[in-house]
């Protein structure tokens, strides 16, 4: 599949993860109206789904930048964060986007917004510092590859989505456990709807993370490839990537719900490093070394 095919693809999953959000709360909400005999329960998901997706889609964008602390970047203080990413955005036929900084020693970036025009490239003060000019422009050609094949929209609405249904999940729980249904005299179904109860609870907030982070890790392979064909040198990233992965501690402000946008891991070398297939299954990003080697690769 070529890069186009795959920035159709990533729109066509966006739609599809709001319409799945949309059909799953309402379900949740039918199985709430028919357990108390209420239709409040199914009018209150229908709400809830369309708020939470529209939120996620406008503002999604600023709960991440807010959970991460960072501030604008002016372009007195941040010129070469400045003048690579206009010269990158040019060359990728992309307005330039906000620019904005977490005060944070430990290298890292990420893009974020709902699309091109409405696009956010966040890098640390440590990755700021510590890169070349070449290592500069391979992280930020990475960033702006996710925005043109639309993957920070993809994986900056699924840290609203997400969390949301860990939420609810718990909510269905708490619920459960409060009982008063119209069927609440019957015992068996009690026993069986306190069963789905505990499964959903576990499942669900489990396979939306799953999913989460599936999406991060593939999307992460594309957009190294996507950046060296932007900057037309592969050693840049390469090596950034090794300085990145190379990092020991962990950000200040690192968080399981937004660190899958991150192009390393915020939670640092140690947490990057496990080689468990348990470290693996929940790790937000593909081994650092796996993909210094298909970046450097002839095949790619």
């Amino acid at each position: 599949m070529d890069l186009y095919a795959q920035r159709s693809s990533n729109i066509r999953r966006t739609w599809a993860l709001i319409i799945g959000f949309l059909v799953v709360v309402i379900a949740i909400g039918y199985a709430f109206s028919w357990y108390y005999g209420n239709s409040s329960f199914l009018y209150l998901a229908v709400v809830i789904a369309v708020g939470t997706n529209f939120y996620a889609y406008w503002e999604s964008d600023k709960l991440v930048l807010s959970l991460n602390h960072a501030r604008p970047a002016t372009r007195e203080e941040f010129f070469d964060f400045y003048t690579v990413t206009e010269n990158l955005a040019i060359a990728a036929g992309l307005p330039n986007p906000k620019l904005y900084v977490i005060d944070d020693p430990a290298p890292n970036a990420f893009a974020t917004g709902r699309d091109e025009e409405h696009a956010v490239v966040c890098a640390t003060t440590g990755l700021l510092s510590m890169m070349t000019r070449p290592e500069l422009e391979g992280v930020i050609g990475h960033e702006l590859s996710h925005i043109k094949n639309r993957d920070m929209l993809l994986m900056t609405i699924a840290v609203v989505l997400a969390g949301f249904v860990a939420i609810l999940a718990n909510i269905f729980l708490r619920m459960s456990f409060w009982g008063g249904g119209r069927n609440s005299d019957d015992k068996n179904n009690n026993a069986i709807f306190m069963i789905i109860a505990v499964v959903g609870v576990v499942l669900a907030p489990l396979a939306a993370k799953l999913i989460e982070l599936a999406i991060s890790r593939r999307r992460e392979y594309l957009a190294d490839a996507s950046g060296v064909l932007l900057t037309r040198y592969p050693e840049g990233l390469a090596s950034a990537l090794q300085k990145i992965g190379g990092y020991a501690a962990p950000m200040h402000s690192a968080n399981l719900a937004t660190a899958h946008l991150f192009i390393g891991d915020p939670f640092g070398a140690k947490a990057a490093g496990s080689s468990g297939w348990i470290e693996k299954l929940f790790s937000t990003h593909p081994p650092i070394p796996d993909r210094v080697k298909a970046i450097l690769s002839p095949q790619s």
